[in-house]
C-alpha cells in the first residue's frame, strides 16, 4: 500500500489525504488537524481528526479505523464467533491495539478472560489518548494486555482458548507471519476442541491473491473453513472479509439466532440476519476461492428458515 499526500510525521490541516490501495484505487479524506503523530520501532502511528468521519487511526499512512464506522469491523470480528461458540469464556485477540475488538468481546457475559497481544505499545497509547470510545474497555479486569509479538506468543504459550481473533493488518511488515502456515498450525494447537479462529481476510475485490493462500494455509488444520463479508466505509472497495475456521462448529448450523436477542448486547451493525447473510458469498468470490473453503448447505436454511 502507498499513500499519496502522506505528510510523514503529521498531516496538514485542510489538505486531502488519499490512501492508494495496490496502486489501482484510492480513498480520499479531508484532514482537519493532527491529534497524535509518533514513530515506533515498527511503524508510523497517526491519529487525525477528519471532516465527517471523526478521529482516524493510521499506521504507516494506511487507514485502520475511523470513529464513524469502526463499530462495523469490531462487531463482525467479535460477535460472529462468540454467538456461534456455545460458551465462549477464554478469548485471545492478536493485534487490535485500538481496543475495539476487546470492547465487543467483553460485552459477552460468558467471557471470563480475554488476552490482548499487541506488538506496538504506541498504538495502544495513541488510541487511549485520542480514541476513547474505541479503547473504552481497556481497563476491564477480565482483560490482560501483553506487548508482544503474536506469532511468538502463540508459539510459546500453553494456554488454551475458546476463540482466537487475529485483528491484523494485511500481510505486510510485522503482520506478515500472521498469515503463515506455521502460525495457523500453532493456533490450532492452542484452541479448545470446539474452538474458533477468526482472521482478517482483506478485500475480495482487490486482495483475492491474499485470501487464497491464507485459506490454503489454514485448510490442513481445520475441518470447517468459511469466509464472511461486511461493509466498511473507510476500506478500499467498501467490502471486506473475515475467515472462520473451526474443527467442530459451523458458523450457521451451530448458530442460534435467539441467543442474539436474549443476550441484550447492543450492536449497531451486527444482528442475527446479518450473521447468516454475511456467509452467503457472491459467485465471483466463491469462484476465486475454488474448493478451498466449504460450500454453504442452503437446504438447511430453507428447511429451518
Amino acid at each position: 500500500m502507498d499513500v499519496k499526500d502522506y505528510m510523514g510525521p503529521a498531516y496538514t490541516a485542510g489538505l486531502w489525504m488519499t490512501e492508494v490501495h495496490r496502486g489501482m484505487v484510492g480513498l480520499t479524506f479531508k484532514i482537519e488537524k493532527t491529534l497524535f503523530s509518533e514513530r515506533s520501532e515498527f511503524q508510523q502511528v497517526d491519529v487525525v481528526k477528519t471532516e465527517g468521519l471523526g478521529a482516524m487511526l493510521l499506521n504507516d499512512g494506511v487507514v485502520m479505523l475511523s470513529e464513524r464506522d469502526e463499530f462495523i469491523y469490531h462487531e463482525m470480528i467479535a460477535h460472529v464467533p462468540l454467538f456461534v461458540h456455545p460458551s465462549p469464556e477464554r478469548i485471545l485477540v492478536i493485534g487490535g491495539g485500538d481496543g475495539g475488538t476487546v470492547r465487543e468481546v467483553l460485552k459477552h457475559r460468558t467471557v471470563t478472560r480475554a488476552v490482548l497481544v499487541e506488538i506496538d505499545q504506541l498504538v495502544i497509547q495513541a488510541c487511549r489518548e485520542h480514541l476513547s470510545s474505541v479503547s473504552s474497555a481497556m481497563d476491564d479486569p477480565r482483560l490482560e494486555i501483553l506487548i508482544a509479538d503474536g506469532v511468538t506468543f502463540i508459539d510459546e504459550t500453553q494456554e488454551i482458548f475458546d476463540v482466537v481473533l487475529v485483528d491484523s493488518t494485511d500481510p505486510i511488515g510485522p503482520a506478515g507471519p500472521l498469515f503463515d502456515k506455521e502460525f495457523y498450525k500453532n493456533v490450532a494447537m492452542r484452541l479448545a476442541p470446539d474452538g474458533i479462529l477468526i482472521t482478517q481476510a482483506a478485500s475480495p475485490f482487490y486482495d483475492h491473491y491474499i485470501q487464497e493462500p491464507m485459506f490454503s494455509n489454514q485448510r490442513p488444520f481445520f475441518k470447517i473453513l468459511h469466509m464472511y463479508n461486511y461493509s466498511n466505509l473507510t476500506y478500499p472497495g467498501g467490502l471486506w472479509s473475515f475467515g472462520f475456521a473451526s474443527n467442530e462448529l459451523c458458523p450457521l448450523k451451530n448458530f442460534d439466532p435467539a441467543r442474539v436477542k436474549a443476550s441484550g448486547i447492543s450492536a449497531r451493525y451486527y444482528n442475527a440476519g446479518v450473521h447468516v447473510s454475511s456467509f452467503m458469498l457472491p459467485t465471483f468470490i466463491a469462484e476465486n476461492l475454488g474448493d478451498i473453503i466449504d460450500p454453504i448447505n442452503f437446504s438447511y436454511f430453507w428447511k429451518n428458515g
